[in-house]
């Protein structure tokens, strides 16, 4: 049976440039109960892909997991942009390169048993290369990775991307459909 919480009261615990984070006291089934929830603005996720199958990656530091990480660019939301405003800003600011074609693919929710952080995922071909247009903050190497390659780094566990790995698996899908038609 499936019980849908009530909302009775909320605490706002902590209010950042990135997100915020409240408590929810919530009734449930044996009365109540509470939940802490990351409240993120959401954003966007690009894998563009070359004319010959190439995948554009970045490669950057991420300090909560004290290494280099293989992504696809993607970036959060600034105001009222939409997730194709997002994703095409981010794939001119990480990687130079503009898209004559963006189809959107999906949208996931990547850890909704405490966020409400929301991922519009984007392919993007059709490429022309430009200049990068990094934050101030940014250090990202660029690189081109072959589609089946990044295919065979996720089953090997080698791109441990959550957002990385859905994008390039639902590119792989929509291709292979695309195909079929």
């Amino acid at each position: 049976m499936i019980f849908e919480e009530k909302t009775i009261e909320t605490t706002r615990i902590y209010e950042g440039k990135i997100l915020n984070l409240r408590r929810d006291k919530v009734t449930v089934l044996n009365g109540e109960s509470y939940r802490e929830i990351v409240e993120h603005s959401g954003g966007a996720v690009i894998g563009a892909l070359t004319d010959d199958d190439n995948l554009i990656m970045v490669k950057q530091f991420r300090k909560p997991l004290e290494r280099v990480v293989l992504e696809v660019p993607a970036g959060k939301r600034d105001g009222n942009e939409n997730g194709e405003e997002v994703a095409v800003r981010e794939l001119r600011e990480e990687t130079g390169y503009t898209a004559e074609e963006v189809v959107h693919l999906t949208t996931m929710y990547p850890t909704p048993g405490y966020s409400e952080e929301a991922l519009d995922i984007f392919l993007a071909r059709k490429l022309t290369p430009g200049e990068t247009d990094f934050d101030e903050n940014e250090a990202i190497d660029i690189c081109e990775i072959p589609l089946e390659q990044a295919i065979e780094m996720i089953m090997k566990g080698e791109i441990q991307d959550g957002k990385t790995q859905v994008a390039i698996l639902m590119i792989k899908e929509f291709l292979e459909r695309e195909r079929d038609r």
